[in-house]
């Protein structure tokens, strides 16, 4: 139980009490002013209904308070949840066009991928031709050489015999 409930029944059960051990008091006659005449009656027993009605009246306050809370509560959730079902709906297309932005950038690399590996393959083929071309060349140019220099040798040597 909570701590106001406790407190407000409490404070009820000492009325009760109180109403109890002094309950001829409470119903002692009095003369009683209502403006236009004088009424006697007991002072405390009218206090006592006031004191009911007031609280009565309380109660019905707190019900309609209480009633009025939980529609506002119930109404909130619906709202909430149809707000919640709109963000998952909104995060759901979100996901799905980044899917799709993602499967296009991944196909325009794949391509570009495609084409670099083109390219550098038709690069290193050229570059291999070149070499080889190259290497021909120089082989050539030693042999070349390498004949001129026999022959240079060949024609300083019957030059020294």
């Amino acid at each position: 139980m909570k701590f106001r409930t406790f407190s407000l029944l409490l404070v009820l059960a000492l009325i009760a009490a109180f109403t109890l051990l002094n309950w001829q008091i409470i119903m002692a006659p009095t003369a009683l002013s209502l403006g236009v005449a004088q009424v006697q009656a007991p002072l405390g027993l009218i206090m006592l209904g006031l004191m009911v009605a007031l609280i009565a009246l309380f109660l019905v306050y707190l019900l309609y308070l209480q009633t009025t809370v939980m529609f506002d509560a119930r109404a909130h959730a619906k709202e909430l949840q149809t707000n919640r079902k709109l963000a998952d709906e909104a995060e759901a297309s979100r996901f799905t066009e980044l899917r799709s932005f993602l499967d296009l950038e991944f196909k325009r690399m794949d391509l570009a991928d495609i084409a670099a590996k083109a390219a550098l393959t038709t690069r290193i083929d050229q570059l291999e031709r070149d070499l080889r071309l190259s290497v021909e060349q120089s082989g050539n140019s030693l042999a070349a050489s390498m004949a001129e220099m026999d022959d240079r040798m060949r024609a300083g040597g019957s030059n020294l015999r």
